[in-house]
């Protein structure tokens, strides 16, 4: 599989497919059981696998709105999340 197919295959998956493929990735690296060059090859999909979550979860974080209350505690409207608090 050419390289650009599989950005492409991995852009298509939803955050829960690609953390279920790094799993397993992970799972059998851990294993021991794999061949060097299959090692390796499975690695890097990984890291586009991480890569691709990691960039889900920084969209979901920027959609994220946390609730304004007014005076009588009651909600007033949304705001954006500060995150780095």
């Amino acid at each position: 599989m050419a390289e650009k197919e599989k950005k492409s295959d991995i852009a298509a998956l939803t955050f829960q497919q690609a953390m279920d493929e790094l799993e397993q990735i992970v799972a059998k690296l851990e294993s021991g059981s794999v061949e060097l060059e299959e090692s390796i090859a499975i690695y890097e999909r990984g890291e586009a696998l991480r890569a691709h979550c990691d960039a889900l979860l920084k969209k979901a974080e920027a959609k994220v709105e946390k609730i304004t209350l007014d005076a009588d505690g009651k909600p007033a409207g949304t705001e954006p999340l500060d995150v780095e608090s």
